[in-house]
C-alpha cells in the first residue's frame, strides 16, 4: 500500500491577486451581475426539483427527466456545493437530506463511467463535506469511494472506465480496456487522493497512484515524447502505440489535474510537477497556433496533433472543451512561478473571448476550424486563402448540410469550418476568466465574462430552465433549442459566473482547489 505522502518539496507561492478596494460603484455593478446570475440558477433548480428531483437531469423544454448518470441524481449531487457557495442554507440542507437515501446499490444502467460518476458524485460530496462539515456527506463519499474501487480490480490494477455493474455484482471479472481514454484512466487522482485525506484512509490514494507511476514510466516513450496519447491500450499497459495527442477531449482533465494534484499534495508529491512540466514543454511547442484573422488579433488558439512519418501535424481545430487550459497554464504559472505560461494563458483567453464575440449569437460553438499562422507573430488577413480554404474543407463534406459555396456557408471571418455547431451550456470558457480574473486582478475581464453570460443566457433560457442550443451560427429565424441541461450548467458554468463576481476570498485560489467539475476540495497541507 502506497501511504499518504508526508515530506514537503517545496513551498507552494501564493496564487492570488493582491485586489485593490472597490469603489461603491464597482460594487453595487459587480452585485447586481451576481444577483442575476443566481437567479437563473434559482430558475432551474426550481425546475430541478419540480420536475426532477432525484433523477440526473431535469429536460429544460419538456419537463421531463433523464438518467444518464447512473440514475443517482447527477444534478442534486453536483449542485450541493453550488447551493453552498451561493448562500441557499435551506435548499443545501435538504438536499444533503436527499443525497442520504441515494442509493448506489442500484442503477438504471448497464456500464457505469467510473470518471463522470467520481468528478460528479465523488467530487459533489467530497466538496459538499469540505464547504459544510455535514459528516453525512463524508460517509456517503466513502460508501461511493467503495463502489468505485471495486474497478481497479483487475490483473494489472489498471481501472476498468466502463465498468460493468451487473458483472461486478455476480462477481464477475473485468478487464481494462484495450483502447481507453487517457482522461478516464489518469483524471480519478484528485477525488480519490483527497477522499484518502478526508478518511486517513491511503487504500483510494494508492490505487490511482499506480496509474500516474505507471504513466510517468512510460512519458518519455510516445511517439510525442512527454505527451500521452489520447487513447491508450490499459490491458496490456502500453501507453506509447497512439498516433493521436492533446490537450482536448479525451486527454484534458488528465493534464489539468497534474498541478492541481501537486497543489492540493501541498508540494508533497513532486512526481506530479515532473510530469506537468514535460508535458508542457512538449505543448507550448507543438499546439497553440496564432489563427489568421481580419484584424490581426494576437491570440492564440489550442489545436490537437496526429503524429506521421514525417512529425507531428497540426490540426488547427479549435473546441470549446479545451478552453480549460488557459485556467490551467495561468494557475501553474503561480505554483511552479512559470511567467511565460502566464503570457499563454492571456492569450488564450483573448482567443476565447474574441472566437465568442466573433459568432452571431456571441457563443462559441463546439468546435471548428481556422487558418494558423505560419509563426506566433502577426500574419497578414487573406481573404482568397481563406475562401480556398473553406471550399476545400466542403468539399470534404466535413458538415452534415451540404453547402454550395463560401458564401453559403455564413461562416465568420477567420473560420474555415464549424464542425460542431451546438453549445451545450459548457463551462471552460467562464473557467478560464474566473481563473485569470483571481490570478491578475484585470477588471476588464468582469466586464468580458458579463457579456459572455447575457449572451448566453438570452439563447439557452426557457421557460422552465436553460437547454443547449443545436446551432450557434444560426442568423435568422429562431436559435434551435435541444432539450437537454447537463448538470455541469449548475455545477460548473453558473458557479463560474456567480464566483467571478464574488468578493475574491470566497474561494480563494490559495485555500481551495477545483476538480474538473468545478468542485472546490479544501486544501488541507
Amino acid at each position: 500500500m502506497i501511504p499518504l505522502p508526508t515530506v514537503y518539496y517545496e513551498k507552494i507561492p501564493r496564487i492570488q491577486h493582491v485586489f485593490e478596494p472597490e469603489s461603491n460603484e464597482q460594487r453595487r455593478l459587480r452585485q447586481s451581475r451576481q444577483i442575476q446570475i443566481k437567479k437563473a440558477f434559482e430558475h432551474c433548480w426550481t425546475t430541478y426539483k419540480k420536475y426532477a428531483w432525484l433523477h440526473d437531469e431535469v429536460a429544460p423544454l419538456s419537463g421531463g427527466f433523464r438518467d444518464r448518470f447512473g440514475g443517482w441524481a447527477a444534478t442534486l449531487v453536483d449542485s450541493l456545493d453550488t447551493l453552498y457557495i451561493m448562500g441557499m442554507w435551506e435548499e443545501f440542507r435538504n438536499g444533503v437530506d436527499a443525497v442520504t437515501t441515494v442509493d448506489f446499490g442500484n442503477t438504471t444502467v448497464e456500464t457505469v463511467s467510473i470518471f463522470e460518476t467520481t468528478i460528479r458524485h465523488l467530487g459533489g460530496l467530497l466538496s459538499a463535506y469540505d464547504l459544510s462539515g455535514d459528516r453525512r456527506l463524508l460517509v456517503k463519499a466513502i460508501e461511493l469511494g467503495d463502489m468505485l474501487y471495486r474497478s481497479f480490480d483487475t490483473p494489472n490494477r489498471m481501472p476498468v472506465t466502463r465498468w460493468n455493474y451487473g458483472k461486478a455484482m455476480r462477481g464477475e471479472s473485468q478487464l481494462p480496456g484495450e483502447r481507453a481514454l487517457l482522461a478516464e484512466i489518469g483524471s480519478l487522482t484528485m477525488e480519490f487522493f483527497h477522499l484518502s485525506q478526508l478518511s486517513n484512509d491511503p487504500i483510494w490514494f494508492d490505487a490511482v497512484q499506480r496509474v500516474i507511476i505507471a504513466l510517468e514510466h512510460q512519458q518519455t516513450m510516445t511517439k510525442l515524447p512527454g505527451m500521452w496519447p489520447t487513447i491508450i491500450n490499459a490491458r496490456e499497459m502500453n501507453f506509447t502505440n497512439g498516433e493521436g495527442f492533446g490537450l482536448g477531449p479525451m486527454a484534458d482533465s488528465f493534464y489539468e489535474y497534474l498541478p492541481k494534484m501537486y497543489l492540493l499534495s501541498g508540494g508533497t508529491l513532486p512526481i506530479y510537477r515532473k510530469m506537468y512540466e514535460q508535458a508542457m514543454a512538449t505543448s507550448t511547442d507543438t499546439f497553440f497556433f496564432r489563427p489568421m484573422t481580419p484584424d490581426s488579433a494576437d491570440i492564440l488558439v489550442t489545436g490537437s496533433v496526429y503524429m506521421t512519418a514525417s512529425g507531428p501535424q497540426l490540426k488547427p481545430e479549435g473546441e470549446h472543451l479545451v478552453n480549460f487550459v488557459a485556467g490551467m497554464l495561468a494557475l501553474s504559472s503561480k505554483i511552479f512561478s512559470t511567467t511565460a505560461h502566464l503570457d499563454i494563458a492571456q492569450k488564450l483567453v483573448d482567443g476565447i473571448v474574441w472566437i465568442y464575440a466573433a459568432f452571431p449569437l456571441g457563443i462559441m460553438p463546439e468546435s471548428f476550424t481556422m487558418i494558423p499562422c505560419n509563426t506566433m507573430n502577426k500574419c497578414a488577413w487573406d481573404e482568397e486563402i481563406w475562401k480556398l480554404e473553406i471550399q476545400k474543407l466542403l468539399s470534404l463534406k466535413l458538415s452534415d448540410v451540404p453547402l454550395a459555396s463560401v458564401e453559403e456557408s455564413k461562416l465568420p471571418p477567420g473560420f474555415t469550418s464549424v464542425s460542431d455547431p451546438r453549445y451545450l451550456l459548457r463551462p471552460e470558457a467562464i473557467e478560464s476568466l474566473f481563473v485569470l480574473y483571481r490570478i491578475t486582478g484585470q477588471r476588464d475581464l468582469l466586464e468580458k465574462a458579463w457579456d459572455m453570460f447575457s449572451s448566453i443566457q438570452q439563447y439557452t433560457e426557457t421557460h422552465l430552465a436553460n437547454a443547449a442550443i443545436a446551432d450557434v451560427t444560426i442568423t435568422d429565424g429562431g436559435v434551435p433549442q435541444l432539450d437537454t441541461m447537463e448538470s455541469f450548467w449548475l455545477a460548473e458554468t453558473l458557479k463560474y459566473f456567480y464566483l467571478i463576481f464574488s468578493e475574491p476570498t470566497l474561494i480563494s485560489l490559495d485555500e481551495w482547489v477545483f476538480n474538473t467539475e468545478a468542485h472546490p476540495f479544501k486544501r488541507l497541507i
